[in-house]
């Protein structure tokens, strides 16, 4: 199971948050939440989470951002990252690519609308 294992929540969208959050804490992990690359990082430092659902469009630093800064330091690669994006949906209108979240550093990838139940799948893949 869990065992109360820590997971940060990162997306721009509180709703998101909240959604992905109550899920999670119905299958008793403990949750942190961030609403920016920034605010991902500063509470990534500060709790070392064992598993990061990061958005990938946010304001301030990006997911793609982050997921690179917790992969390229040795005190954080271990954390499993899992990207959320609807990118594949506007990649026209966009300057990220659906190419990129299938190259990144990330360890999992979820295409946003998101289906909660894979995403609790994945999870639990990478954290049970």
């Amino acid at each position: 199971m869990s065992e109360n294992k820590l997971v940060l929540v990162v997306d721009d969208d509180p709703d998101l948050v909240e959604a992905v959050s109550m899920k999670l804490e119905a299958k008793s992990y403990k949750v942190e939440k961030a609403y920016d690359g920034v605010e991902a990082m500063e509470k990534i430092g500060a709790e070392k989470p064992a598993l990061v659902i990061l958005d990938v469009m946010m304001p301030r630093k990006n997911g793609w951002e982050v997921c690179e800064e917790i992969k390229t330091d040795d005190g954080l690669k271990d954390i499993v990252v899992v990207l959320l994006t609807a990118v594949a949906d506007s990649v026209k209108t966009t300057s990220y690519t659906h190419h990129d979240g299938k190259t990144t550093l990330a360890d999992d990838y979820v295409p946003k609308p998101i289906d909660l139940d894979a995403l609790m799948e994945i999870v639990e893949d990478h954290c049970g």
